[in-house]
């Protein structure tokens, strides 16, 4: 577990909680609150009991007073945002002085490692490739995939002081969300047709997708354990990865 080397320290907000599930299958108990601009996923994130409080807004107006949370996460959501520096200050805003912010975003190597775009580069398809790239990034709905001293400057503009960053999602990993992309069709005209991403929600029905995702899963987790110690200073001796995570704490006392 990386547990003991990423503390959750009360009260944490959850920043685009979307609709819960992350929060529910990653902490043992609720947290504090959690908030989202879209309604529908957080009428999901409410059944799930995974926040104390749920609400409705924007990034850049966050409805929470100044120096309130002690943690701020963020799982996947900032690469959504157009205009980040907004959303940042208020990160920064409703944090303690002292208080830290876990926020997880793809990197730039995120578009060299989808496979097709590769295979294309690989029989000198090169723009096709390219046009691929910007497809994908286009469906995933990204604006942002940047390394990590764009991110550092962003954050030091705020007030935010970067403390350790590491990669993850190796290519393997990544080849998995990519086909996923197109192999969960069906699972998304289910989710319009009757609500619900996975018809029938039994262990069974399951099995052979866990089995498959077992493994990736269990790798991330045993590389994230050993470099949770990468420091802005010291760099990172894991291989590269699609995705950044990083770990910043609001500057102050």
């Amino acid at each position: 577990s990386v547990a003991p080397a990423l503390p959750l320290d009360r009260p944490a907000l959850d920043l685009g909680c979307g609709d819960g599930h992350f929060a529910s299958v990653t902490f043992d108990e609720p947290l504090d609150a959690g908030f989202d601009p879209w309604w529908a996923p957080l009428t999901e994130a409410r059944g799930r009991d995974a926040y104390h409080t749920l609400a409705q807004a924007e990034g850049a107006r966050m409805p929470y007073p100044d120096h309130y949370f002690a943690t701020v996460i963020s799982n996947s959501v900032l690469e959504h945002i157009p205009r980040l520096s907004p959303v940042l200050a208020e990160t920064a805003r409703v944090l303690k002085p002292g208080g830290v912010f876990y926020f997880c975003v793809p990197g730039p190597d995120f578009l060299s490692m989808l496979s097709i775009g590769q295979a294309l580069d690989r029989v000198g398809l090169v723009s096709i490739a390219a046009a691929y790239r910007r497809f994908f990034n286009r469906i995933a709905r990204h604006y942002h995939c940047d390394g990590v001293q764009v991110w550092e400057r962003r954050l030091t503009d705020v007030g935010l002081a970067l403390e350790r960053w590491w990669p993850y999602f190796g290519q393997r990993a990544m080849i998995a969300l990519e086909w996923g992309h197109y192999l969960g069709l069906p699972a998304l005209v289910s989710k319009k047709l009757t609500g619900r991403w996975i018809l029938w929600p039994s262990r069974a029905n399951l099995c052979l997708t866990e089995r498959l995702m077992r493994p990736l899963y269990e790798t991330e987790v045993e590389k994230i354990s050993v470099s949770v110690g990468c420091s802005v200073s010291a760099g990172c001796s894991v291989s590269a990865g699609a995705c950044l995570f990083f770990v910043a704490r609001k500057l102050g006392s």
